[in-house]
Protein backbone atom coordinates (compact mmCIF):
# COMPACT_ATOMS: atom_id res chain seq x y z
CA UNK A 1 0.00 0.00 0.00
CA UNK A 2 1.32 3.23 -1.47
CA UNK A 3 1.38 6.35 0.07
CA UNK A 4 1.24 9.99 -1.33
CA UNK A 5 2.96 12.22 0.01
CA UNK A 6 1.21 15.08 -1.21
CA UNK A 7 -1.46 14.01 0.75
CA UNK A 8 0.42 13.09 4.16
CA UNK A 9 1.89 16.87 3.31
CA UNK A 10 -1.61 18.58 2.87
CA UNK A 11 -3.01 16.43 5.93
CA UNK A 12 -0.18 17.59 7.97
CA UNK A 13 -0.90 21.83 6.72
CA UNK A 14 -4.18 21.27 7.58
CA UNK A 15 -3.45 20.13 11.20
CA UNK A 16 -1.07 22.66 11.78
CA UNK A 17 -3.48 25.18 10.19
CA UNK A 18 -6.03 24.11 12.45
CA UNK A 19 -4.08 23.31 15.79
CA UNK A 20 -5.14 25.00 18.93
CA UNK A 21 -2.51 25.56 21.54
CA UNK A 22 -5.18 26.39 24.19
CA UNK A 23 -5.30 23.65 27.53
CA UNK A 24 -7.97 23.22 29.56
CA UNK A 25 -6.12 24.05 32.69
CA UNK A 26 -8.09 23.80 35.60
CA UNK A 27 -7.22 23.84 39.98
CA UNK A 28 -8.72 21.49 41.17
CA UNK A 29 -9.36 20.65 44.97
CA UNK A 30 -10.99 18.05 47.40
CA UNK A 31 -14.10 18.31 50.35
CA UNK A 32 -12.13 17.65 53.67
CA UNK A 33 -15.22 18.23 55.41
CA UNK A 34 -18.84 20.05 54.52
CA UNK A 35 -21.58 21.28 57.12
CA UNK A 36 -23.42 24.37 58.14
CA UNK A 37 -23.20 26.63 55.14
CA UNK A 38 -19.22 25.87 54.84
CA UNK A 39 -16.83 23.28 53.29
CA UNK A 40 -12.83 22.98 54.01
CA UNK A 41 -11.64 22.07 50.67
CA UNK A 42 -7.68 20.39 50.63
CA UNK A 43 -5.51 21.39 47.23
CA UNK A 44 -6.95 24.87 45.44
CA UNK A 45 -3.28 26.05 46.27
CA UNK A 46 -3.41 29.34 43.89
CA UNK A 47 -7.09 30.18 44.49
CA UNK A 48 -7.55 33.94 45.74
CA UNK A 49 -9.92 35.71 48.55
CA UNK A 50 -13.44 35.97 47.32
CA UNK A 51 -12.80 34.07 44.07
CA UNK A 52 -15.76 31.64 43.07
CA UNK A 53 -15.24 28.00 43.33
CA UNK A 54 -17.78 25.30 41.58
CA UNK A 55 -19.17 21.94 43.37
CA UNK A 56 -20.25 18.88 41.48
CA UNK A 57 -23.65 19.36 42.27
CA UNK A 58 -23.54 22.55 40.45
CA UNK A 59 -23.26 24.52 43.59
CA UNK A 60 -20.71 27.36 43.93
CA UNK A 61 -19.21 28.81 47.19
CA UNK A 62 -16.50 31.95 47.72
CA UNK A 63 -12.87 31.17 49.03
CA UNK A 64 -13.34 33.25 52.54
CA UNK A 65 -10.45 31.86 54.63
CA UNK A 66 -7.67 31.12 52.97
CA UNK A 67 -4.79 28.64 55.32
CA UNK A 68 -1.88 26.81 55.26
CA UNK A 69 -3.22 24.01 54.64
CA UNK A 70 -6.82 23.87 53.16
CA UNK A 71 -9.12 26.97 51.98
CA UNK A 72 -11.95 27.75 53.91
CA UNK A 73 -14.97 28.22 51.63
CA UNK A 74 -18.74 29.64 52.43
CA UNK A 75 -21.45 27.72 49.88
CA UNK A 76 -23.96 29.68 48.24
CA UNK A 77 -26.67 27.51 47.94
CA UNK A 78 -27.58 24.25 49.39
CA UNK A 79 -24.81 22.44 51.28
CA UNK A 80 -26.54 19.22 51.24
CA UNK A 81 -25.74 18.60 47.80
CA UNK A 82 -22.22 18.47 48.55
CA UNK A 83 -20.40 15.50 50.03
CA UNK A 84 -16.72 14.51 51.86
CA UNK A 85 -14.65 13.68 48.92
CA UNK A 86 -15.93 15.79 45.69
CA UNK A 87 -13.83 17.69 43.70
CA UNK A 88 -14.06 21.45 43.57
CA UNK A 89 -13.00 23.64 40.83
CA UNK A 90 -12.02 27.19 40.70
CA UNK A 91 -13.45 29.48 38.55
CA UNK A 92 -11.18 31.79 38.28
CA UNK A 93 -13.86 35.03 39.10
CA UNK A 94 -15.51 37.30 41.48
CA UNK A 95 -19.37 36.62 42.33
CA UNK A 96 -21.34 38.65 39.94
CA UNK A 97 -25.44 39.60 39.92
CA UNK A 98 -27.30 41.00 37.01
CA UNK A 99 -27.74 44.69 36.79
CA UNK A 100 -29.80 47.14 34.61
CA UNK A 101 -33.54 47.83 34.34
CA UNK A 102 -34.44 44.09 34.12
CA UNK A 103 -33.51 43.69 37.56
CA UNK A 104 -36.39 46.87 38.13
CA UNK A 105 -39.92 45.33 39.46
CA UNK A 106 -38.31 41.95 40.27
CA UNK A 107 -37.85 39.86 43.22
CA UNK A 108 -34.79 38.11 43.49
CA UNK A 109 -32.30 36.01 45.65
CA UNK A 110 -28.74 37.58 46.89
CA UNK A 111 -27.50 35.44 43.87
CA UNK A 112 -29.62 37.27 41.24
CA UNK A 113 -32.01 34.63 40.93
CA UNK A 114 -35.51 35.08 40.05
CA UNK A 115 -38.27 34.20 43.31
CA UNK A 116 -41.55 35.47 42.03
CA UNK A 117 -42.24 33.66 38.77
CA UNK A 118 -41.99 35.62 36.09
CA UNK A 119 -39.06 34.08 34.59
CA UNK A 120 -35.48 34.56 34.19
CA UNK A 121 -34.28 38.16 34.50
CA UNK A 122 -33.38 39.86 31.43
CA UNK A 123 -30.04 41.07 31.79
CA UNK A 124 -26.94 41.32 29.55
CA UNK A 125 -24.82 42.98 31.95
CA UNK A 126 -23.12 41.58 35.23
CA UNK A 127 -21.33 43.67 38.06
CA UNK A 128 -19.31 42.29 41.23
CA UNK A 129 -20.59 41.95 44.30
CA UNK A 130 -17.88 43.17 46.11
CA UNK A 131 -16.49 47.32 44.81
CA UNK A 132 -13.96 49.29 46.04
CA UNK A 133 -16.04 52.46 46.97
CA UNK A 134 -15.63 55.57 44.90
CA UNK A 135 -12.83 57.90 46.74
CA UNK A 136 -12.58 61.69 47.69
CA UNK A 137 -12.04 63.43 44.42
CA UNK A 138 -14.66 61.10 42.81
CA UNK A 139 -17.83 62.90 45.05
CA UNK A 140 -19.25 65.94 46.05
CA UNK A 141 -20.99 66.68 48.92
CA UNK A 142 -24.77 66.07 49.72
CA UNK A 143 -26.66 69.12 48.65
CA UNK A 144 -29.78 67.50 47.02
CA UNK A 145 -32.81 66.91 48.81
CA UNK A 146 -34.11 63.08 48.82
CA UNK A 147 -37.48 63.34 50.34
CA UNK A 148 -39.42 60.72 52.67
CA UNK A 149 -42.80 62.57 52.71
CA UNK A 150 -42.92 62.13 56.32
CA UNK A 151 -43.38 65.42 57.84
CA UNK A 152 -41.29 64.41 61.45
CA UNK A 153 -37.92 63.43 59.02
CA UNK A 154 -38.17 65.71 56.35
CA UNK A 155 -38.44 68.94 58.77
CA UNK A 156 -35.92 67.73 61.41
CA UNK A 157 -33.54 64.79 60.24
CA UNK A 158 -33.76 65.43 56.24
CA UNK A 159 -32.37 63.19 54.20
CA UNK A 160 -29.77 63.90 51.23
CA UNK A 161 -29.11 62.25 47.93
CA UNK A 162 -25.98 60.40 48.50
CA UNK A 163 -26.32 60.06 52.35
CA UNK A 164 -26.58 57.55 54.73
CA UNK A 165 -29.01 57.68 57.18
CA UNK A 166 -29.48 54.99 60.42
CA UNK A 167 -32.65 53.89 61.44
CA UNK A 168 -32.08 52.12 64.69
CA UNK A 169 -34.87 51.34 66.93
CA UNK A 170 -36.16 48.09 68.80
CA UNK A 171 -38.40 45.43 67.44
CA UNK A 172 -41.62 46.65 66.29
CA UNK A 173 -41.28 49.92 66.81
CA UNK A 174 -42.21 50.93 62.93
CA UNK A 175 -38.62 50.82 61.27
CA UNK A 176 -39.36 49.30 58.15
CA UNK A 177 -42.74 51.53 58.18
CA UNK A 178 -40.29 54.86 57.57
CA UNK A 179 -38.23 52.50 55.00
CA UNK A 180 -41.52 51.49 53.06
CA UNK A 181 -43.03 55.08 53.05
CA UNK A 182 -39.54 56.60 51.88
CA UNK A 183 -39.64 53.76 48.81
CA UNK A 184 -43.28 54.99 47.66
CA UNK A 185 -42.70 59.07 48.27
CA UNK A 186 -40.12 58.54 45.08
CA UNK A 187 -42.37 57.32 42.60
CA UNK A 188 -42.47 60.14 39.50
CA UNK A 189 -39.08 61.10 40.63
CA UNK A 190 -37.18 58.74 39.01
CA UNK A 191 -35.32 57.43 41.55
CA UNK A 192 -35.04 53.64 41.62
CA UNK A 193 -35.60 51.76 45.45
CA UNK A 194 -33.73 48.78 46.22
CA UNK A 195 -35.07 46.70 49.67
CA UNK A 196 -32.97 44.10 50.77
CA UNK A 197 -34.83 41.54 53.12
CA UNK A 198 -31.94 40.09 55.38
CA UNK A 199 -32.63 37.38 57.84
CA UNK A 200 -37.08 38.53 58.01
CA UNK A 201 -39.30 36.35 57.97
CA UNK A 202 -40.89 35.46 54.64
CA UNK A 203 -44.48 36.26 55.80
CA UNK A 204 -42.91 39.75 56.71
CA UNK A 205 -41.18 40.28 53.59
CA UNK A 206 -44.78 39.05 51.58
CA UNK A 207 -46.37 41.79 53.10
CA UNK A 208 -43.69 44.58 52.36
CA UNK A 209 -43.96 43.36 48.37
CA UNK A 210 -48.01 43.26 48.91
CA UNK A 211 -47.84 46.90 50.17
CA UNK A 212 -45.46 47.68 47.39
CA UNK A 213 -47.95 46.46 45.01
CA UNK A 214 -50.75 48.00 46.32
CA UNK A 215 -49.00 51.47 46.74
CA UNK A 216 -47.14 51.36 42.64
CA UNK A 217 -43.88 51.28 44.25
CA UNK A 218 -42.83 47.92 42.07
CA UNK A 219 -42.69 49.50 39.13
CA UNK A 220 -39.08 51.14 40.08
CA UNK A 221 -38.12 49.10 42.88
CA UNK A 222 -36.38 45.50 43.16
CA UNK A 223 -36.74 43.51 46.37
CA UNK A 224 -33.53 41.37 47.17
CA UNK A 225 -34.35 38.62 50.07
CA UNK A 226 -32.35 37.03 51.96
CA UNK A 227 -35.14 35.58 53.99
CA UNK A 228 -34.34 33.83 58.06
CA UNK A 229 -34.31 30.29 56.47
CA UNK A 230 -32.21 31.05 54.26
CA UNK A 231 -27.95 29.69 54.76
CA UNK A 232 -25.81 32.32 56.56
CA UNK A 233 -23.62 33.16 53.66
CA UNK A 234 -26.61 34.18 51.56
CA UNK A 235 -27.50 36.51 54.78
CA UNK A 236 -24.15 37.89 54.82
CA UNK A 237 -24.12 38.78 51.24
CA UNK A 238 -27.23 40.09 50.58
CA UNK A 239 -26.98 43.45 51.33
CA UNK A 240 -23.66 43.46 49.13
CA UNK A 241 -25.84 42.25 46.05
CA UNK A 242 -28.51 44.98 46.68
CA UNK A 243 -25.65 47.62 46.48
CA UNK A 244 -24.08 46.62 43.03
CA UNK A 245 -27.27 45.90 41.57
CA UNK A 246 -28.23 49.62 42.98
CA UNK A 247 -24.42 51.21 41.47
CA UNK A 248 -24.97 50.39 38.03
CA UNK A 249 -27.71 52.99 38.09
CA UNK A 250 -25.43 55.47 40.41
CA UNK A 251 -22.81 55.11 38.01
CA UNK A 252 -24.76 55.89 34.99
CA UNK A 253 -25.90 59.44 35.96
CA UNK A 254 -29.34 58.33 37.62
CA UNK A 255 -30.19 58.61 41.41
CA UNK A 256 -31.09 55.17 43.64
CA UNK A 257 -32.10 54.06 47.14
CA UNK A 258 -31.21 51.20 48.76
CA UNK A 259 -32.99 49.83 52.61
CA UNK A 260 -30.91 47.58 54.46
CA UNK A 261 -33.10 45.86 56.52
CA UNK A 262 -31.70 45.27 58.59
CA UNK A 263 -27.63 44.87 58.83
CA UNK A 264 -27.41 43.52 62.88
CA UNK A 265 -29.39 40.11 61.35
CA UNK A 266 -26.20 40.38 58.90
CA UNK A 267 -23.78 40.82 61.43
CA UNK A 268 -25.13 38.15 63.30
CA UNK A 269 -24.97 35.69 59.90
CA UNK A 270 -20.98 36.75 59.69
CA UNK A 271 -20.60 36.22 63.03
CA UNK A 272 -21.48 32.51 62.56
CA UNK A 273 -19.27 32.11 59.77
CA UNK A 274 -16.31 33.71 61.25
CA UNK A 275 -16.79 30.95 64.11
CA UNK A 276 -17.22 27.95 62.01
CA UNK A 277 -14.32 29.64 60.15
CA UNK A 278 -12.58 29.42 63.33
CA UNK A 279 -11.68 33.02 63.07
CA UNK A 280 -11.05 34.61 66.47
CA UNK A 281 -14.03 36.14 68.19
CA UNK A 282 -13.66 39.78 69.51
CA UNK A 283 -16.56 42.14 71.35
CA UNK A 284 -20.02 40.11 71.78
CA UNK A 285 -18.08 36.83 69.99
CA UNK A 286 -18.36 39.20 66.60
CA UNK A 287 -15.04 38.76 64.68
CA UNK A 288 -12.90 41.50 65.00
CA UNK A 289 -13.39 43.12 60.93
CA UNK A 290 -17.28 43.23 61.58
CA UNK A 291 -16.89 47.09 61.69
CA UNK A 292 -15.02 46.29 58.04
CA UNK A 293 -18.00 44.41 56.93
CA UNK A 294 -20.04 47.36 57.43
CA UNK A 295 -17.91 50.32 57.01
CA UNK A 296 -16.93 49.03 52.88
CA UNK A 297 -20.65 48.34 52.10
CA UNK A 298 -21.75 51.52 53.76
CA UNK A 299 -19.36 53.31 52.16
CA UNK A 300 -20.48 52.54 48.42
CA UNK A 301 -23.19 55.03 48.92
CA UNK A 302 -22.19 58.41 47.88
CA UNK A 303 -23.34 61.98 45.43
CA UNK A 304 -20.72 61.40 42.33
CA UNK A 305 -18.96 64.16 41.38
CA UNK A 306 -20.66 66.28 38.28
CA UNK A 307 -17.30 64.60 36.34
CA UNK A 308 -18.76 61.10 36.68
CA UNK A 309 -22.32 61.94 35.79
CA UNK A 310 -23.57 63.34 39.05
CA UNK A 311 -25.31 60.29 40.03
CA UNK A 312 -26.14 58.91 43.66
CA UNK A 313 -26.76 56.34 46.26
CA UNK A 314 -28.89 56.96 49.05
CA UNK A 315 -29.03 54.17 51.88
CA UNK A 316 -31.53 53.60 54.80
CA UNK A 317 -29.43 50.89 56.97
CA UNK A 318 -31.82 49.47 59.51
CA UNK A 319 -30.09 48.63 62.71
CA UNK A 320 -32.57 46.78 65.94
CA UNK A 321 -31.65 47.43 69.42
CA UNK A 322 -32.34 45.64 72.34
CA UNK A 323 -34.09 47.50 74.65
CA UNK A 324 -33.04 50.75 73.62
CA UNK A 325 -29.53 49.59 74.11
CA UNK A 326 -27.88 52.02 71.84
CA UNK A 327 -24.10 51.45 72.92
CA UNK A 328 -24.09 48.16 72.15
CA UNK A 329 -21.26 46.86 69.60
CA UNK A 330 -23.24 46.64 66.19
CA UNK A 331 -25.35 49.95 66.75
CA UNK A 332 -22.06 52.40 67.56
CA UNK A 333 -20.46 50.78 64.96
CA UNK A 334 -23.19 51.84 62.27
CA UNK A 335 -23.93 54.87 63.89
CA UNK A 336 -19.80 55.81 63.53
CA UNK A 337 -20.36 55.15 59.98
CA UNK A 338 -23.68 57.02 58.61
CA UNK A 339 -24.02 60.33 58.16
CA UNK A 340 -26.68 60.30 61.36
CA UNK A 341 -29.70 57.96 62.86
CA UNK A 342 -33.14 58.35 63.15
CA UNK A 343 -34.48 56.78 66.77
CA UNK A 344 -37.34 55.49 67.13
CA UNK A 345 -38.73 55.02 70.76
CA UNK A 346 -41.01 52.10 71.88
CA UNK A 347 -42.47 54.64 74.79
CA UNK A 348 -43.64 57.05 71.82
CA UNK A 349 -44.54 54.47 69.75
CA UNK A 350 -47.11 52.57 72.38
CA UNK A 351 -48.34 56.34 73.08
CA UNK A 352 -49.63 56.31 69.15
CA UNK A 353 -46.60 59.17 68.38
CA UNK A 354 -46.50 57.30 64.79
CA UNK A 355 -43.11 57.80 63.21
CA UNK A 356 -42.21 57.19 66.92
CA UNK A 357 -39.23 59.26 66.44
CA UNK A 358 -37.05 60.61 69.39
CA UNK A 359 -36.49 64.47 68.27
CA UNK A 360 -33.46 64.41 71.02
CA UNK A 361 -31.38 62.04 69.74
CA UNK A 362 -32.48 61.81 66.13
CA UNK A 363 -29.91 63.50 64.20
CA UNK A 364 -28.85 64.32 60.39
CA UNK A 365 -25.19 65.34 59.87
CA UNK A 366 -26.08 66.83 56.52
CA UNK A 367 -28.61 68.85 58.22
CA UNK A 368 -30.46 71.97 56.72
CA UNK A 369 -28.26 71.22 53.43
CA UNK A 370 -30.26 68.35 52.21
CA UNK A 371 -33.52 70.74 52.67
CA UNK A 372 -35.60 73.33 50.16
CA UNK A 373 -35.23 76.88 51.51
CA UNK A 374 -39.15 76.44 52.37
CA UNK A 375 -38.84 73.60 54.55
CA UNK A 376 -35.53 75.25 55.92
CA UNK A 377 -37.42 78.88 56.74
CA UNK A 378 -40.76 76.74 58.53
CA UNK A 379 -38.75 73.89 60.84
CA UNK A 380 -35.25 75.52 61.23
CA UNK A 381 -35.35 75.56 65.02
CA UNK A 382 -38.37 72.86 65.41
CA UNK A 383 -36.18 70.11 66.61
CA UNK A 384 -34.69 72.07 69.26
CA UNK A 385 -38.00 72.83 70.42
CA UNK A 386 -39.66 69.57 70.38
CA UNK A 387 -36.47 68.56 72.59
CA UNK A 388 -36.92 71.04 74.94
CA UNK A 389 -40.40 70.62 75.07
CA UNK A 390 -39.95 67.06 75.85
CA UNK A 391 -38.24 67.98 78.87
CA UNK A 392 -40.62 70.53 79.50
CA UNK A 393 -43.36 67.83 79.19
CA UNK A 394 -40.98 65.47 82.20
CA UNK A 395 -40.85 68.62 84.60
CA UNK A 396 -44.64 69.19 84.07
CA UNK A 397 -45.56 65.37 85.44
CA UNK A 398 -44.17 66.71 88.46
CA UNK A 399 -47.41 68.95 89.26
CA UNK A 400 -45.84 72.15 89.58
CA UNK A 401 -47.54 75.48 88.86
CA UNK A 402 -46.25 76.75 85.70
CA UNK A 403 -46.23 80.22 84.72
CA UNK A 404 -48.25 81.43 81.42
CA UNK A 405 -45.02 81.42 79.01
CA UNK A 406 -44.10 77.92 80.17
CA UNK A 407 -47.37 76.64 79.46
CA UNK A 408 -47.97 78.19 76.29
CA UNK A 409 -45.00 75.92 75.32
CA UNK A 410 -46.30 72.83 76.46
CA UNK A 411 -49.69 73.70 74.83
CA UNK A 412 -47.93 74.85 71.20
CA UNK A 413 -45.63 71.03 72.12
CA UNK A 414 -48.90 68.91 72.34
CA UNK A 415 -50.19 70.48 68.61
CA UNK A 416 -46.68 70.17 66.97
CA UNK A 417 -46.21 66.62 68.13
CA UNK A 418 -50.25 65.69 67.35
CA UNK A 419 -49.24 67.34 63.49
CA UNK A 420 -45.92 65.23 62.74
CA UNK A 421 -48.13 62.42 63.35
CA UNK A 422 -48.58 60.51 60.09
CA UNK A 423 -50.27 57.28 59.21
CA UNK A 424 -48.44 54.58 57.25
CA UNK A 425 -48.35 54.52 53.22
CA UNK A 426 -49.31 58.35 53.21
CA UNK A 427 -46.42 60.12 52.57
CA UNK A 428 -46.77 63.70 51.82
CA UNK A 429 -45.35 66.13 49.30
CA UNK A 430 -43.13 68.39 50.82
CA UNK A 431 -45.53 71.81 49.71
CA UNK A 432 -47.90 70.13 51.76
CA UNK A 433 -45.36 69.45 54.52
CA UNK A 434 -44.21 73.12 54.32
CA UNK A 435 -48.00 74.69 54.81
CA UNK A 436 -48.61 72.34 57.71
CA UNK A 437 -45.78 73.34 59.33
CA UNK A 438 -46.14 76.96 58.18
CA UNK A 439 -49.10 76.90 59.92
CA UNK A 440 -48.23 75.36 63.25
CA UNK A 441 -45.10 77.28 63.63
CA UNK A 442 -46.58 80.80 62.91
CA UNK A 443 -49.03 79.96 66.09
CA UNK A 444 -52.39 79.38 63.61
CA UNK A 445 -52.82 75.91 65.63
CA UNK A 446 -53.08 77.58 68.95
CA UNK A 447 -56.57 77.87 69.11
CA UNK A 448 -57.34 74.58 67.85
CA UNK A 449 -58.18 71.70 70.21
CA UNK A 450 -55.25 69.50 70.75
CA UNK A 451 -57.44 66.35 69.46
CA UNK A 452 -58.54 68.41 66.40
CA UNK A 453 -55.29 69.04 65.16
CA UNK A 454 -55.05 66.33 62.15
CA UNK A 455 -58.70 67.14 61.05
CA UNK A 456 -57.60 70.88 60.99
CA UNK A 457 -54.60 69.54 58.70
CA UNK A 458 -56.64 67.63 56.27
CA UNK A 459 -59.54 70.16 56.26
CA UNK A 460 -56.71 73.18 55.21
CA UNK A 461 -54.62 71.08 52.83
CA UNK A 462 -57.96 70.44 50.92
CA UNK A 463 -58.40 73.83 50.97
CA UNK A 464 -55.83 74.79 49.91
CA UNK A 465 -56.19 72.67 46.92
CA UNK A 466 -59.28 73.33 45.83
CA UNK A 467 -58.93 77.45 46.62
CA UNK A 468 -55.59 78.05 46.32
CA UNK A 469 -54.08 75.91 43.63
CA UNK A 470 -52.22 79.04 42.20
CA UNK A 471 -50.52 79.42 45.49
CA UNK A 472 -49.91 75.94 45.85
CA UNK A 473 -47.80 76.04 42.58
CA UNK A 474 -46.13 79.09 42.98
CA UNK A 475 -44.67 77.82 46.24
CA UNK A 476 -44.33 74.14 44.47
CA UNK A 477 -41.67 76.20 41.88
CA UNK A 478 -40.31 78.56 43.75
CA UNK A 479 -39.29 76.37 46.77
CA UNK A 480 -39.10 79.18 49.09
CA UNK A 481 -41.13 81.25 51.43
CA UNK A 482 -40.32 84.26 49.89
CA UNK A 483 -42.44 87.28 51.73
CA UNK A 484 -45.01 87.87 48.89
CA UNK A 485 -45.73 83.95 49.00
CA UNK A 486 -45.56 84.54 52.88
CA UNK A 487 -47.83 87.00 52.61
CA UNK A 488 -50.42 85.06 50.48
CA UNK A 489 -49.72 81.66 52.82
CA UNK A 490 -51.03 84.03 55.72
CA UNK A 491 -54.14 85.61 54.00
CA UNK A 492 -55.06 81.50 52.93
CA UNK A 493 -54.74 80.36 56.54
CA UNK A 494 -56.70 83.42 58.08
CA UNK A 495 -59.94 82.68 55.32
CA UNK A 496 -59.69 79.22 56.00
CA UNK A 497 -60.09 79.49 59.87
CA UNK A 498 -62.68 82.67 59.40
CA UNK A 499 -64.84 79.91 57.38
CA UNK A 500 -64.14 76.76 59.06
CA UNK A 501 -66.06 74.67 61.00
CA UNK A 502 -64.74 71.60 63.05
CA UNK A 503 -66.70 68.47 62.59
Amino acid sequence: MKFNSDEIASVIQKEIETFESQMDVREVGTVLEVGDGIARVYGLSGVMAGEMVQFPSGAVGLAFNLEENSVGVIILGDYLTIHEGDEVRALGRLLSVPVGDGVIGRVLDPLGNPLDGLGPVESSEQRPVEVIAAGVAERQPVKQPLQTGIKAIDAMTPVGRGQRELIIGDRKTGKTAVAIDAIINQKNTGVKCFYVAIGQKDSSVALVIEALRKYGAMDYTTVIVSGASTPAPLQYIAPYSGTAMAEHFMFNGQHALIVYDDLSKQATAYRQLSLLMRRPPGREAYPGDVFYCHSRLLERSAKLSDEMGGGSLTSLPIIETLEGEVSAYIPTNVISITDGQIYLQPDLFFSGVRPAMNAGISVSRVGGNAQIKAMKKVAGGLRLDLAAFRELEAFAQLGTELDPVTQSKLDRGYRMVELLKQAQYKPMSVTDQVLSLFAATRGYLDDVAVTAVRQWEVDFLQFIHDRKADLHKQLTDAGDVTSEIEAGIRAAIDEFKRGYKPA
